[in-house]
């Protein structure tokens, strides 16, 4: 009798053993904890950034161009002589091209030049004098240019010393630098002796 008793007392000691192990292995397991992910405390960006507009240009706009200078021709020139002070058998005075045109333009050289009475040539010749030389003369419009000229009044060689020593002009015609077209204006200063030689500049500003 009493060996059962204690036999059951083992036994239910057992029980409660194994049910008291059961609950502290269910309670004492790492509880899992969940964890919402940290909110960003900067705010997003859903769209791309504005383009940035490229820097404007400090560079004024180019002014207009200036007409560009062409060469002087005789449809755009006007000429005439002015007479210049005399001496010792010399005459001098300076052929003047005027630019009558819309648009500046250039002389450089010397002129053509020749004598005339009504309408037929005269002989004339022409010296080239240095000074001053050529040089490139911008005119613009209703501006001018000037040659100098330098010719004698006393006979040479054979030419008469009584009466003209030349034939007597009454108009001259002038020939812009590399161009063709003559251009006629009056003469008054009478005849050119030294066979109508004329000694005459390049152009320069008038």
């Amino acid at each position: 009798m009493s060996r059962r008793l204690i036999a059951c007392g083992f036994l239910g000691l057992a029980l409660v053993v194994s049910a008291c192990g059961d609950e502290r292995a269910t309670s004492g397991g790492t509880p899992t904890i969940s964890k919402s992910a940290p909110s960003s405390s900067s705010p997003s960006s859903s769209s791309a950034p504005a383009p940035v507009p490229p820097p404007q240009s400090s560079t004024p706009q180019a002014a207009a161009q200036a007409p560009q200078s062409t060469r002087c021709v005789g449809d755009s020139l006007s000429a005439k002589i002015e007479q210049e002070d005399a001496g010792a058998g010399q005459r001098y005075a300076k052929l003047v091209f005027t630019n009558i045109g819309a648009a500046p333009c250039t002389l450089t050289g010397y002129s053509g030049f020749q004598l005339l009475a009504s309408g037929a040539n005269v002989p004339t010749s022409t010296k080239r004098d240095l000074d001053p030389g050529p040089t490139t003369v911008t005119v613009a419009p209703g501006a001018s240019a000037s040659a100098n000229l330098r010719w004698t009044v006393v006979p040479t060689g054979d030419e008469s010393v009584t009466g003209p020593c030349e034939p007597e002009a009454n108009a001259a015609a002038a020939i812009a630098p590399d161009d063709t077209k003559q251009i006629e204006f009056p003469w008054t200063f009478g005849p050119v002796c030294g066979a109508g030689q004329i000694q005459l500049s390049a152009f320069y500003p008038a």
